[in-house]
């Protein structure tokens, strides 16, 4: 898996192109997820992408005969219910009323939760630069979501920070399953997604929405988010993760919602206002101060289990 084919000194050109395309897929992705959502209903869209990604990813497993059932069932269960249900549910919620854009950013804050949750749950303390950044990050997001005037999508911007919250619990989550290779890796991410889309399923089916308008547009937004969003993504990731120093993996957390906002922008035609934007800088600031770092050092491999869109 550690295989460098720039040399021992260098980058591992195919894996950089690997995280490449992941960062585009994963960040146009959510341009994606919003146009789906005017031909589905958020809870029926979530169950069906993640049910679909999670079952080609055991499918993968099944084909080349590795172990199919999963290992930690409570644990994976637990995390598939942060992650996916939560995560995912609170996520496509998030970008019914919410620009894609605005929304990208607030739930990638997952590293600003990761940190504040740390000292309860890893018993590691907040240090140095680590301030500097969440404070950064805290004004950011005060211009974002501007409490001292009414907006129409604050509720949406709430739920994306929540996602974001889900998120990085599941990462905690994640950091206490063992997980012994790549292919392991690959069983907890299908099974987590599969077990995670019953209870969407559930809510789904209990509290219906709009009825599914099956248009070339949605089949697509529907297909993309399956196999290159999920499958192919995760893929991606597994070949990416032991090829490239944690640091440089850890881009892929920084430039997925810029590619998301400059998406947005042009294909949606997104433009926040000037307050959101100086707001969206600043947290993008304070997450380059955080990821890298926080990464670089403390992270490892299993903290990618739970990675991107």
């Amino acid at each position: 898996m550690n295989k460098n084919t720039a040399g021992d000194h260098g980058i591992d050109r195919y894996a950089l192109s690997a995280l490449g395309v992941l960062t585009l897929v994963w960040g146009y992705n959510w341009v994606v997820m919003k146009v789906a959502l005017h031909y589905a209903a958020p809870l029926t869209f979530a169950w069906s992408r993640t049910l679909g990604g999670g079952l080609c990813l055991l499918a993968v497993l099944f084909l080349f005969g590795r172990r199919f059932r999963p290992r930690h069932f409570w644990r994976v269960l637990l995390l598939g219910l942060l992650q996916t249900t939560l995560f995912i549910g609170f996520t496509t919620w998030s970008l019914v009323h919410g620009g894609a854009g605005k929304s990208a950013v607030l739930v990638y804050t997952m590293p600003l939760w990761v940190i504040l949750l740390a000292p309860l749950t890893l018993k590691e303390r907040i240090h140095g630069a680590q301030w500097s950044a969440l404070v950064l990050a805290l004004v950011g997001l005060l211009l974002i979501l501007s409490p001292w005037h009414a907006a129409p999508d604050t509720v949406s911007s709430l739920l994306a920070l929540t996602a974001g919250l889900c998120w990085a619990l599941s990462v905690l989550v994640a950091k206490k399953i063992p997980v012994s290779d790549s292919w392991d890796l690959l069983s907890l991410t299908g099974w987590q997604m599969v077990l995670g889309a019953v209870p969407l399923l559930a809510v789904a089916w209990l509290f219906p929405g709009h009825a599914v308008v099956w248009t070339p547009a949605y089949i697509g937004a529907l297909a993309y988010n399956i196999l290159p969003a999920n499958a192919l993504a995760w893929l991606l990731w597994l070949f990416v993760v032991g090829r490239l120093p944690v640091a440089v993996s850890g881009l892929a957390s920084l430039a997925t919602p810029v590619v998301g906002v400059l998406a947005a922008a042009l294909q949606l035609g997104e433009r926040p206002p000037p307050h959101e934007i100086a707001g969206m800088l600043l947290v993008l600031l304070a997450l380059a101060m955080l990821t890298l770092p926080w990464r670089s050092r403390r992270a490892n491999n299993r903290s990618t289990k739970v990675h991107g869109l």
